[in-house]
């Protein structure tokens, strides 16, 4: 052994977990989920203009649509962990993909409201799983010291969908117009399901390219999927109450982003559509570069320090305490400039959030991540029940697009000093004091 650094070509050919191990080719697969995903939620926001012009649509209704998302997405997500942990991730994950890629493309079919919200609410159901769902499987599939780099990328992925999202959709209008825009991203789900079939196994114990080695990182009670005891639903649900709340803050603005952000631009600064996609896709690019940096920030964090605290809870009041400064400007100036920059830095410290929030429940309940990961995200399946409408009903109220963000200032602000109290640091134990 000379000590030398394995070449990537040497790493692959040895196959040196870093590169081509079984958990890092899952968690390359979740990635693509969540950008794949992240398309099929947010795509309304990019063809909103023209939908509601064809449809005939109120801002307050558009809202009212696309909010249909979080009903059954938030209900799923005070029982869809437990299914999740009982019946293991790759089955449910294939259902999500299944019914997400039949949503998307009949959503190019839609002939008025009716037929886009119940469409919206088969799309909740997919994907109400989905992030549960993933998140039991990197409980299982990877150590825990990379859970919080594990949801950072992953998440990242996902604000990457939100990036191209606007680009993507215009492209595609221009070419099949905005309903077979639809058509053609459902197919694209499609894809993703066929791979995650491919790759993954209920567990680590029965995939036979699983060495001992890297059996002996993971987390054992993160393990026990098919042998999790009873879940003790009102003791968790009080532990994980407080980061469902603080969820709940940092999801209202997330909606407010991936919900307005192209008519934002089209309307308050009078931008075309291919001129609003494109500055709303690079205002979301922020958030990727926030996404990425949180995950590995945590870590990095809990690494050198040993402190899920510094590593879960400061990080999240810094990136709540940014993106509240940020927000600001964007409230008080009409200078678009200032207002693209403003919200591009808003944005990626608002995601600065993500990793270390998805990671606390993991922290948390090991044993229960699928469960606690969904108990957790009903905070921000509310927020994205209330945001897009109380959004759209101000801005038709008003007049004023800069108004509705004062309710993101203020639960910004809300949810740095909920967390507090959300302790990562103590373990949920079923059969003692939580």
């Amino acid at each position: 052994m000379t000590g030398r650094s394995l070449s990537r070509s040497e790493a692959v050919a040895r196959h040196d977990p870093r590169w081509m191990s079984i958990p890092n080719r899952i968690l390359a697969v979740l990635c693509l989920m969540y950008l794949v995903l992240y398309i099929d939620r947010v795509n309304l926001a990019t063809v909103g203009p023209r939908m509601i012009a064809e449809l005939g649509m109120s801002n307050t209704q558009f809202g009212l649509a696309i909010s249909a998302f979080s009903y059954p997405y938030a209900l799923i997500q005070l029982f869809g962990g437990r299914v999740i942990d009982r019946f293991g991730p790759r089955r449910m994950l294939l259902i999500c993909g299944a019914i997400v890629c039949v949503a998307t493309v009949l959503t190019g079919l839609v002939g008025g409201m009716a037929s886009l919200f119940a469409l919206r609410l088969a799309l909740g159901i997919g994907e109400g799983f989905a992030f549960p769902a993933a998140t039991r499987a990197m409980a299982t599939w990877l150590p825990p010291a990379r859970w919080g780099f594990a949801q950072g990328i992953t998440h990242a992925a996902a604000r990457l969908g939100n990036a191209l999202t606007p680009p993507l959709l215009v492209g595609l209008m221009a070419l099949v117009s905005w309903r077979g825009a639809f058509v053609v991203l459902g197919l694209a789900s499609a894809v993703w399901v066929i791979l995650w079939l491919v790759v993954a196994r209920e567990n680590p114990e029965c995939h036979p390219g699983m060495s001992d080695e890297e059996r002996a990182e993971l987390a054992p009670a993160a393990q026990q999927a098919a042998t999790t005891p009873p879940v003790p639903w009102w003791r968790l649900a009080r532990r994980i109450a407080p980061v469902t709340a603080v969820d709940f803050c940092y999801g209202w603005t997330l909606w407010v982003f991936l919900t307005w952000l192209p008519s934002f631009f089209f309307k308050n600064f009078g931008l075309d559509l291919k001129h609003s996609a494109l500055f709303s896709g690079g205002v979301l690019l922020g958030g990727v570069i926030g996404d990425w940096v949180g995950g590995a920030a945590s870590d990095y964090i809990y690494r050198r320090t040993g402190s899920l605290q510094a590593a879960r809870r400061n990080l999240i009041i810094v990136g709540m305490v940014g993106a509240f400064v940020f927000l600001v400007p964007v409230v008080l100036t009409h200078d678009l400039t200032t207002v693209a920059i403003c919200l591009s830095l808003a944005f990626f410290f608002s995601e600065l959030v993500v990793a270390p929030i998805w990671a606390v429940p993991m922290d948390i309940a090991p044993q229960y991540a699928g469960t606690a990961s969904g108990m957790m995200n009903f905070g921000f399946g509310i927020a994205g029940i209330l945001s897009p409408l109380v959004f759209g009903a101000a801005v038709d109220l008003t007049g004023s697009w800069s108004i509705p963000f004062c309710a993101s200032l203020a639960l910004l602000l809300v949810g740095a000093g909920l967390s507090f109290f959300m302790h990562p640091e103590r373990p949920f134990r079923a059969d003692g004091p939580r």
